[in-house]
């Protein structure tokens, strides 16, 4: 009966100290919602950005954890314009996108799927007056009930302890003020591409 007892206070410990990390998440994710949007504007080379913090995903992942195992691929379009945009907070965006695109082919992976090759592609077009980056991955993709709601505030498809459900939002939002948008394309079984639009003149 003791024993008893003492497994339930560890596992409400546990539960409070996981809630707790949870919380403390959430809340400098808040802090940074309500950050976003005050930096400065300048000509930022788009390919750059993008290739910078794909391997900057990778290698953090890979610090991280050293069972993390997955390919990754660049398809940037030669020459595309530099456009004026607050670096800091789409490098913010593409750190998010890419860290879910890994997480995503990563869970995927853990469920011994046969002759699965774990890949996330990032890309970038012109397209018309905008600047296009494609963030694509081959995992379990989004079940289509929960489409609507990925870009809502604390929402995530994450374990209890593993995201905030801000990450999405918050992106969102970013791209919004700079007058750009960000579309998302999932197939279950598949995997997802996250599109993100830059206007060219913002």
């Amino acid at each position: 009966m003791e024993d008893e007892i003492l497994e339930d206070i560890k596992q409400n410990l546990e539960k409070i100290q996981q809630h707790g990390k949870r919380a403390d998440s959430i809340v400098k994710g808040m802090l940074q919602h309500s950050r976003s949007g005050t930096g400065e504007m300048e000509i930022t080379d788009i390919n750059e950005l993008v290739n910078e913090f794909l391997k900057l995903s990778y290698h953090g992942l890979r610090a991280k954890d050293k069972s993390f195992n997955a390919d990754f691929q660049l398809d940037l379009e030669p020459g595309l314009p530099k456009i004026a945009v607050m670096p800091q907070e789409i490098s913010r965006v593409l750190l998010n996108l890419i860290n879910n695109a890994f997480y995503a082919v990563t869970e995927k992976a853990k469920k011994d799927v046969k002759e699965y090759h774990p890949l996330v592609t990032v890309s970038t077009r012109k397209k018309g007056k905008n600047i296009e980056i494609a963030v694509k991955d081959n995992g379990n993709g989004i079940p289509a009930h929960l489409k609507d709601k990925i870009f809502q505030p604390f929402f995530t498809t994450k374990p209890t302890g593993q995201g905030t459900g801000l990450g999405l939002s918050l992106s969102y939002d970013i791209l919004k003020a700079h007058g750009g948008n960000i579309t998302v394309s999932s197939q279950e079984g598949l995997g997802t591409v996250f599109t993100i639009e830059l206007p060219q003149d913002s």
